[in-house]
């Protein structure tokens, strides 16, 4: 599901990657990742495919596609994706188009608001983020997007970037040598701990826990209810999925009213996310309500957690099993950072941790798909759309697909840096690559995130490697993309 809000100002050069071409050696690290597409614009009449519209797989009565689609929705759109650029399909009595190309996504991405709308996305996904500014829609949405984004501008994240890694390096002295551990398990606490403090601005083992264990049976939840049954059933239809989210998201709102009620209580200008939310005034003077308070930091939250914590999941993953790439990462480690731990101002710097980030990204993308329902007049490639088609993508089929990639499955960061005659490792139109999203909705969190898997990183591998057990991991497509099992390492401290 998408987590997009809106424009990231500063964001771009971190947050999409640009057109490349090919022809450099996988070998070669130096130079700088990709910022601005050189391509033409998305939407070029000689660039975007003329729409060949292709019938998915046959579905069954009242369902459609949807048993298909649930029991493995990334397998299922990499079936679609090998139907075509255009594939039709049904999702419960829905009538859906899926879109793979680029260009067209780009179309979804940039025409989202003035096209397509934010579609529903279930009641289960309603109870943990409310009316935030992810699916807000219209003047409430742009109102919610100008509070939301002062405070995660790069001015704001360069003076978040100091708890990052702060953090980071405090879970480091906690490790050693030969030690044992649950990479899941301590990057989303290290990732949960980042987020109670630079959104909540405490840090107490009771806050992060209590959050974080509510924030996973919610996360569970809602991919269980998106991809099953509970899609197609009425709100009102009762099920244990759905008690459980309520039960979950009842702890969740207690716990941000306990902090909010501090902050509003407290005599002293605090420098987290929150008080900035509190003190944010709209164009006619108006703050955000309570409930909108409540509704942005959880979305702010899963932004700076659930993401991270992934990403940074599969990104251990990915270096365990490619030690060639583990070493071009400790190299630059070595180089860049010498005597001294990361900080912000190292972050332009470190180009190979900043490409194995976006790399994992690519192969592991944390929000795997998005969605929009066309509005009346909407088209994509030139082709009518008609009203109240749900339009779907996914960052996983698009992001594996060999037409934008050479050898898409493996994990080579060096297809994201350019030489030092700034000519690029390979061409990759822009949209091939889009875990955050784009366009007017693109999200909030980008540069955010993006800092906060690259400095943490960069803590951690400075000093350890970790060596996964080798049986292979599988996703679970949820609110965001998991790990299918605990993922289990020993600790060698590096010399």
């Amino acid at each position: 599901m998408t987590t997009q809000a809106g424009p990231d100002a500063g964001a771009r050069d971190e947050g999409q990657p640009a057109r490349q071409s090919a022809g450099r050696s996988a070998g070669q690290s130096a130079g700088r990742p990709v910022g601005q597409s050189a391509g033409r614009p998305v939407g070029s009449a000689e660039r975007v495919p003329a729409p060949v519209f292709a019938d998915g797989p046959r579905g069954v009565p009242f369902l459609g596609n949807l048993p298909a689609f649930g029991k493995d929705p990334l397998a299922f759109f990499e079936q679609l994706r090998e139907r075509g650029d255009f594939v039709r399909w049904r999702f419960g009595g829905k009538q859906c188009l899926f879109i793979a190309h680029p260009d067209t996504v780009g179309e979804l991405l940039t025409e989202v608001e003035r096209s397509f709308d934010q579609p529903d996305l279930g009641i289960a996904f309603r109870t943990l983020l409310g009316d935030g500014v992810i699916v807000s829609k219209g003047a409430d949405w742009r109102r919610k997007r100008s509070l939301v984004q002062p405070s995660v501008r790069p001015k704001q994240v360069r003076s978040y970037a100091a708890t990052m890694a702060e953090c980071a390096v405090a879970l480091a002295d906690s490790w050693a040598d030969g030690r044992h551990i649950d990479v899941k398990k301590e990057m989303a606490a290290l990732t949960q701990l980042i987020a109670v403090r630079t959104i909540f601005g405490v840090d107490t083992a009771a806050d992060a826990e209590a959050i974080g264990q509510a924030m996973d049976i919610a996360q569970r939840e809602i991919g269980a209810e998106f991809s099953g049954i509970g899609a197609v059933l009425p709100d009102w239809v009762p099920t244990p999925g759905r008690a459980r989210i309520k039960r979950a998201t009842a702890v969740i709102d207690a716990e941000v009213s306990r902090v909010v009620s501090r902050h509003r209580d407290g005599d002293t200008e605090r420098p987290d996310l929150l008080s900035r939310l509190l003190a944010a005034r709209d164009e006619t003077g108006a703050p955000l309500s309570d409930r909108e308070i409540r509704d942005e930091t959880v979305t702010l939250y899963i932004g700076g957690h659930e993401t991270t914590s992934s990403t940074l999941v599969w990104t251990w993953y990915l270096l365990s099993r490619n030690p060639r790439v583990r070493d071009a990462l400790t190299e630059e480690l070595d180089r860049v950072l010498a005597d001294h731990e990361p900080g912000y101002d190292d972050y332009a710097s470190l180009t190979y941790t900043q490409a194995v980030i976006k790399e994992t990204l690519r192969l592991y993308p944390t929000i795997w798909l998005l969605t929009g329902l066309a509005k009346e007049g909407a088209t994509l490639g030139g082709t009518p759309v008609p009203a109240g088609t749900r339009v779907w993508s996914s960052q996983w089929a698009t992001h594996r697909d060999p037409r934008w990639y050479g050898d898409p499955e493996a994990f080579r960061p060096e297809r994201w840096l350019t030489g030092e005659d700034g000519e690029p490792a390979e061409e990759i139109p822009e949209y091939a690559w889009f875990p955050f999203g784009g366009g007017p909705r693109v999200c909030l969190g980008t540069r955010f995130a993006l800092v906060e898997a690259v400095l943490v990183l960069a803590v951690l591998a400075r000093r350890y490697h970790l060596d996964l057990t080798p049986e292979e991991i599988h996703p679970v497509p949820s609110l965001t993309l998991q790990p299918d099992r605990d993922v289990l390492a020993t600790i060698h401290a590096r010399a």
